[in-house]
């Protein structure tokens, strides 16, 4: 494919990457994936001779198409490219990318805008959610300028709020795919949830670290990395995603007492490298987790009471406020989340098979 195919790159939440109508992409899902590849420039540690960042974050697509269910305006599609190996799976879903979708629709016509603010339902292909984004659409056009800022971004943009449901077992087919609060692998206790992502949460002080660590001091901790992907194996089929040697899930998340006033801290592999901040339904799960009587990571938070509860959810360079809605049972029923996006660039991408 060497003609130019409409795209719009756009930054979503702490993420970035392409966005694309389905119509505008091969049908065959391995010469999709192969175009994929090339837009990004994968595999090459820097991504030099495509879009991506050189980083899991930066090299990140959504598809996107009219939705035929009556619950959603829009059908999307995540997908993850990986950096260094020829790799693009739909296996996850992703919350920051998600949160350029809806200015995406209504940008591309799939979606009017109705007022100054116009609410998008988003089925999520990847796990068969449904997400409601609301977007500032003032004078009938996507406005991207606010006062809503996020940890991990610069600057201010206009907020897009997103309200998930039923998503729990989302990926692996319950909230605790073994059935238990807490199982141990390798000698180490763990929470294998999925609240919207595949997450296996615990104690930071079980793995040998603090928890307070930067993303690099971590990354060149080859024990911990070594530890974090035998307990991962392992865990994969026990969370019904059976053998994840080669997929993105599940996430890996270290818990620890919260430092800036939040209800705990985390440090996240991705799952092989460290997350710079948290993705948006890594949060959710992890949040989740964390009101689970007995599990790893509610022995540390600070739960606020009521049945609303707001959690700020920190990570390297900031937080992530997760607001979870209980039921009178003590569950969870429904997540909700701030992000932002922006529209970076509009036109056709370029690649050329030899």
């Amino acid at each position: 494919m060497s003609d130019g195919v409409r795209c719009m790159w756009m930054r979503g939440g702490t993420s970035k990457g392409g966005y694309f109508l389905a119509e505008d992409l091969p049908t065959d899902i391995a010469e999709r994936d192969a175009f994929l590849l090339r837009v990004m420039g994968s595999p090459d540690s820097r991504q030099i001779d495509g879009m991506g960042g050189a980083d899991p974050l930066t090299a990140k697509v959504a598809v996107v198409k009219p939705s035929e269910r009556d619950d959603a305006d829009v059908d999307y599609l995540f997908l993850q490219v990986f950096v260094d190996q020829p790799i693009v799976t739909d296996a996850q879903n992703c919350g920051n990318i998600l949160a350029g979708v809806g200015p995406f629709a209504i940008e591309r016509g799939l979606v009017q805008p109705e007022g100054d603010e116009t609410e998008v339902s988003i089925y999520m292909e990847n796990t068969g959610q449904i997400a409601r984004a609301r977007v500032s659409t003032p004078n009938g056009k996507v406005n991207y300028v606010g006062d809503a800022s996020i940890d991990g971004v610069p600057g201010t943009s206009a907020a897009v709020p997103i309200t998930f449901e039923d998503t729990a077992g989302s990926s692996c087919g319950a909230l605790l795919p073994t059935g238990n609060t807490v199982d141990t692998i390798d000698g180490v206790d763990v929470t294998m949830i999925d609240n919207g992502m595949p997450v296996v949460v615990m104690r930071a002080e079980d793995m040998g670290i603090t928890g307070t660590e930067s993303r690099e001091e971590l990354e060149a901790n080859e024990a911990l990395r070594a530890k974090l992907e035998s307990i991962r194996l392992q865990a994969g089929p026990m969370m019904n995603l059976g053998d994840v040697k080669e997929k993105s899930v599940p996430k890996m998340t270290m818990v620890s007492k919260a430092t800036r006033g939040g209800a705990l801290s985390t440090r996240t592999f991705i799952p092989h490298r460290c997350h710079a901040s948290i993705g948006v339904l890594g949060a959710v799960s992890v949040a989740t987790a964390a009101v689970l009587e007995g599990s790893p990571a509610a022995g540390i938070a600070d739960i606020p009471e009521g049945l609303r509860k707001t959690l700020s959810v920190e990570h390297p360079i900031g937080e992530m406020t997760v607001i979870l809605d209980m039921d009178d049972a003590g569950q969870v029923g429904s997540a909700a989340i701030l992000r932002t996006a922006r529209k970076l660039f509009d036109g056709e991408v370029f690649t050329f098979k030899n």
